[in-house]
């Protein structure tokens, strides 16, 4: 008995990293699991020049949005599954030195054809980042410590959304919307220095899907066929829908309605971004003292509730820049509060296969926004009716599952 005793607790303080470890994993796949909003946020303030520079449309432009979020989701339900059989350290290198050089190529285009093209490989690059971060934090952690550690991934995913605007506005008062790119490939370089010399293998070969790839892909079949899993899936997915609406749309509405300066824009734009980082440390604090389902039940009506005061600020005349602003900072913020306990929730018995399960959660959040932001510009530059529309559907939308498929099935 206490050999067994010996040998649990040597395997529990194998698989849970020591204090300095746990720091450095924070910061590391922290920054790895941003490449979200890095690939988009940073370069949002340009979005009205680059439509001009390359001489296209609002809605061309916003289709950048579009195949960068299109990549991440492909690449991740590819990556994921890839990285449950053959392990995490290839698969995220490789992907850090492809987003490094695609982000140079976005340099040189000459065209939006171009420019959307090496966005959806940019994303496709970046999705390794993303569903290899959440797939390692899963390897080391599991119940409510899940919760609270992704927390902490979120707050240092936060700090990307209020840095890249700001970054990116004050980047364009020296330089064109090329300057941005050549930033974010200096990134990405970083990142693949940082993971190459200090983020070591996390699933050794005797904890990977066995079956090969054949096997890790069969593995997504059984997942989807889990209508829990797909309900926090879901949720996860529309509640960022609505946010990816608000990037795709936000910086015409505020700079071209309502006359907000790019540097104006770039702070309304990190102060919603600190809403995400305040609203991931309170779910992670909340976690050990009241049940994540109410959490994240909480999240979905606060959210839904903003996405309606947006709607309704639309019969305002005239439309009052606070009536616009309040309100998303609500429906913003609380992706905060949804994601930490939606994606705890749903990893918390997918531990063999970790990469494969992050990869559906992912793909939900960037399907969704793939495939709506193109919409937001729809009435062009002078009306935020489809973006307050879309936000609405999104947040009632992801209301509504939990209300009839995760309140009454989880603990």
């Amino acid at each position: 008995m206490k050999a067994v005793i010996t040998k649990h607790i040597n395997e529990k303080s194998a698989k849970e990293p020591g204090r300095g470890k746990h720091v450095w994993l924070i910061c590391i796949l922290g920054a790895l699991g941003a490449f979200g909003p890095l690939s988009m946020d940073m370069y949002l303030p340009s979005l009205p020049s680059l439509t001009g520079d390359l001489h296209t449309t609002t809605s061309l432009a916003q289709l950048s949005i579009t195949g960068c979020l299109i990549g991440l989701a492909v690449g991740q339900i590819v990556i994921g599954p890839f990285s449950d059989s053959r392990g995490r350290r290839a698969p995220l290198l490789a992907g850090l030195l492809l987003f490094t050089a695609t982000s140079f190529l976005c340099t040189i285009v000459t065209s939006i054809g171009w420019l959307i093209f090496l966005r959806l490989m940019q994303g496709i690059a970046g999705s390794a980042g993303l569903v290899i971060s959440r797939a390692i934090a899963r390897d080391f952690y599991s119940g409510k410590k899940l919760t609270q550690f992704f927390s902490m991934l979120m707050a240092v995913n936060g700090l990307f959304p209020i840095l890249a605007p700001i970054i990116g506005g004050f980047v364009l008062r020296f330089t064109s919307w090329h300057g941005i790119f050549v930033i974010l490939g200096l990134i990405g370089f970083s990142l693949f220095l940082g993971a190459f010399f200090g983020l070591p293998e996390s699933l050794p070969p005797g904890k990977r899907m066995t079956g090969g790839i054949r096997g890790s892909f069969s593995a997504i079949g059984s997942l989807f066929r889990n209508k829990v899993f797909i309900g926090y899936a879901a949720v996860q997915g529309l509640i960022m829908g609505a946010m990816f609406c608000y990037i795709a749309g936000s910086s015409f509405v505020l700079q071209e309605m309502f006359g907000v300066s790019p540097f104006g824009f770039s702070l309304f734009f990190a102060t919603n971004g600190l809403g995400i980082v305040l609203m991931s440390q309170v779910a992670g604090f909340l976690s050990g003292r009241t049940s994540e389902k109410k959490i994240l039940g909480t999240g979905t009506w606060i959210a839904a509730l903003g996405s309606l005061a947006l709607f309704f600020s639309l019969f305002l005349h005239p439309v009052q820049l606070i009536a616009v602003i309040v309100p998303l900072f609500f429906v913003v913020s609380m992706v905060g509060l949804v994601n930490t306990t939606a994606f705890s929730l749903a990893m918390q018995s997918q531990g063999q296969v970790a990469g494969s399960a992050a990869a559906i959660l992912g793909l939900g959040m960037n399907t969704v926004g793939g495939v709506l932001s193109p919409l937001v510009g729809i009435g062009g530059s002078h009306t935020y009716f489809p973006m307050a529309l879309l936000i609405l559907l999104c947040d009632a939308g992801a209301l509504l599952i939990y209300l009839l498929l995760l309140r009454k099935q989880t603990a």
